[in-house]
C-alpha cells in the first residue's frame, strides 16, 4: 500500500543524532590516521562535539611531577591537550569533555583499565583533583575563550556503576567526587555545563533516585545528565572477537528514555538528556558494527532518538581504538564507522544521508523518513526493518512506496544504496579472503567498493506528486533526493542527432523533461 506523505512539515529534523560522536581516547587524536578519519567525518556528517576518554590519565601527560634534591615538584602540562582540543576546533567539532581517567600521582590507588591502563580508583585528595580540573578549564579558558568554552559540556568520570571502571562501583565515593568536581566547575565559571553520571544499563534502580536525591538534598550544581545504551547481551568469545544476542531497535530507543523515566517527578527532570555512548553492541570486536545490517538496525534508532534525548553519541567514529589491545586484523568487529585508513562502513553512509537530509520532516514511518527545504528539494531515507536475534532473518527484498509533494512539473530523481552487496566493504573484503593487512591496492579496491550504487533518473508529476516505489535489498539503506528541475532551452539542440545517444530510456527522459 502506498503511503501518501503529507505536502506541509510537522516540524524541524531533530538533530540530536549528530550533536556529539564518540571517540578512542584522547591520546590517539594525535596520531595521523586518526585525524585523518575525523576530518572526513566531518567533511561528510559534520559531529558537532566528540567526546572520549582519558583526558587526563597519564599518557596526556597533563599532571607532571618532578623530584628534585628531596623535593618534589608539580606543574601542569597542556601540551599534548592543546594539541588535541586544536585540531579538534580546527575540523569545526568540539569537546564534550569527560573529566577522566584518574592521574596516577592522584590515584588513591593502582587499578586500571584498558590496556593502556587508565586508573579507575578516586583522587587520595579531593583537593588535589579539585587544582586539577581547575587549571585545565582555566587553561581553556585562557586559550579559547570563556564563550567557547561554555559550549563544552563537563561530564563527570565514565560508567561509575562498573567495578572496572571505578573502584568497586563504591557510589557514595562517586557522588563524593561529582559534588567536588561539579562545584570546582562552576566556581571557574557559573555558566558552564557540568552533569552525570554517565551511568550504563543494568544499575538504573540502584542510581537514580539516590543521585538524583544526592544532588538535591545537598544543592550540587547540575545542568544535565548522562546515561549510556547498547543493545546486546552476555559475550560468546572467540579467539579476537565475540558474539553476542541483540535487541531489537525499540529496545534500544527504550534505553534513551530511561532517565527521563526514572528521573520524573525529582528535581532533575527536565534536565536535558545526553547519551554519551551508544551502540548495538557494546565490544570493540563484534564484527556486527562492520555490517549492512548495523546500519538498517540504526536507521529507526536516527530517524527517531530525537523525540527522546538532547544527543545520542555513536561509539566511535573511526576504528582507531585500543581498549583491548592493538586490533589484528583490518576488519575486526571495531566501533568505527571508519576502519584504519578511512574506509566508509556501511553505518558511516547512513550518518552521510542523514547529514544530507532537508531541514523539515514531512513524514516517519517504521521504514521511512521523508524530510523537505524551503526551496523544495525532497529527501528520503528508506531501510529494511530488522529485529535483532529474535526478530528472524530478513526477506530478500523490502519494498517503499511513497507518494511524494514536488515542486513543480519534473523532478530529478538520486539514489544511493548500501546492502549486503553495494557500498558494502565488509562484503568485499570478505570477497578478497579477509586480509588481515591489506597492501594498498586491496586498500584501493576496498574504498572504491565501499561507494554506494547509484541510480538516478526524471520523474514526471501529477497534480503536485510523484510515485516513489523502491526495491530494498537485504539490510539495504537507501538514500533519494527529489530536485525540482526548470528546464532550460537550448536553440538548435536535439540529443537525438549526437551519436550514440539513441537510448529509448534518455530519450524518453529527454521528453518529459520537456513535457
Amino acid at each position: 500500500m502506498r503511503t501518501v506523505v503529507p505536502s506541509q512539515p510537522s516540524g524541524p529534523l531533530p538533530t540530536s543524532w549528530r550533536e556529539c560522536v564518540g571517540t578512542g581516547r584522547m591520546n590517539l587524536a594525535l596520531r595521523a590516521d586518526y585525524r585523518d578519519s575525523l576530518a572526513q567525518v566531518q567533511r561528510d556528517i559534520g559531529f558537532r562535539h566528540i567526546r572520549g576518554h582519558g583526558l587526563l590519565s597519564d599518557d596526556m601527560g597533563l599532571l607532571r611531577t618532578d623530584e628534585v634534591d628531596g623535593c618534589t615538584h608539580t606543574r601542569y602540562a597542556f601540551t599534548y591537550v592543546d594539541q588535541v582540543h586544536d585540531f579538534f576546533l580546527e575540523v569545526g567539532i568540539r569537546p564534550f569533555l569527560e573529566l577522566g581517567f584518574m592521574p596516577s600521582q592522584l590515584a588513591s590507588g593502582d587499578q586500571t583499565v584498558f590496556w593502556w591502563k587508565g586508573n579507575v580508583t578516586p583522587p587520595r585528595d579531593h583537593a588535589e583533583w579539585v587544582a586539577l580540573v581547575q587549571a585545565l578549564l582555566r587553561h581553556q579558558i585562557d586559550r579559547y575563550g570563556i564563550e567557547e568554552v561554555r559550549r563544552w559540556p563537563v561530564e563527570v568520570w565514565n560508567e561509575p556503576n562498573l567495578a572496572g571502571f571505578w573502584k568497586d562501583a563504591d557510589q557514595a565515593a562517586y557522588f563524593r567526587l561529582f559534588e567536588a568536581t561539579a562545584r570546582a566547575v562552576k566556581d571557574v565559571d557559573a555558566e558552564l555545563q557540568v552533569g552525570g553520571p554517565a551511568i550504563c544499563g543494568g544499575s538504573d534502580d540502584a542510581w537514580w533516585a539516590p543521585f538524583a536525591d544526592f544532588v538535591t538534598s545537598r544543592d550540587v550544581p547540575i545542568d544535565f545528565v548522562s546515561r549510556h545504551a547498547y543493545a546486546t547481551g552476555p559475550t560468546q568469545e572467540i579467539p579476537f572477537g565475540t558474539y553476542q544476542t541483540l535487541q531489537p531497535p525499540a529496545w534500544l530507543l527504550g534505553e534513551f528514555d530511561v532517565p527521563r523515566r526514572y528521573l520524573e517527578g525529582t528535581a532533575l527532570a527536565g534536565l536535558p538528556v545526553h547519551i554519551t555512548e551508544f551502540n548495538t553492541s557494546y565490544r570493540p570486536d563484534n564484527p556486527i558494527h562492520d555490517t549492512a545490517y548495523n546500519a538498517a538496525y540504526l536507521a529507526p534508532v536516527l530517524a527517531g532518538g530525537g523525540d527522546l534525548v538532547d544527543s545520542f553519541s555513536y561509539w566511535t567514529f573511526c576504528d582507531v581504538f585500543e581498549e583491548t589491545n592493538v586490533p589484528t586484523s583490518f576488519f575486526h568487529g571495531g566501533f568505527g564507522m571508519l576502519t584504519h585508513r578511512q574506509v566508509p562502513k556501511p553505518t558511516y553512509h547512513l550518518y552521510a544521508f542523514m547529514a544530507r537530509m532537508g531541514r523539515d520532516v514531512l513524514a516517519r514511518g517504521d521504514d521511512h523518513l521523508v524530510c523537505a527545504d524551503p526551496d523544495g528539494r525532497v529527501t528520503v531515507l528508506a531501510w529494511q526493518p530488522v529485529g535483532g536475534t529474535e526478530g528472524g532473518d530478513a526477506a530478500a527484498e523490502h519494498r517503499v512506496e511513497l507518494s511524494l509533494p514536488v515542486r513543480g512539473d519534473v523532478a530529478f530523481a538520486l539514489r544511493e544504496r548500501v546492502n549486503e552487496h553495494d557500498g558494502n566493504a565488509f562484503a568485499a573484503w570478505r570477497e578478497l579472503g579477509r586480509p588481515m593487512s591489506p597492501t594498498s591496492r586491496e586498500l584501493d579496491l576496498l574504498r572504491t567498493c565501499a561507494a554506494p550504487a547509484v541510480e538516478h533518473d526524471v520523474l514526471r508529476a501529477h497534480d503536485g506528486r510523484v510515485d516513489l516505489d523502491l526495491a530494498l535489498a537485504r539490510h539495504e539503506v537507501t538514500f533519494v533526493e527529489l530536485t525540482p528541475v526548470t528546464p532550460t532551452h537550448h536553440e538548435g539542440l536535439d540529443d537525438r542527432r549526437i551519436l550514440g545517444v539513441d537510448d529509448d530510456r534518455l530519450v524518453a527522459a529527454h521528453e518529459r523533461v520537456r513535457a
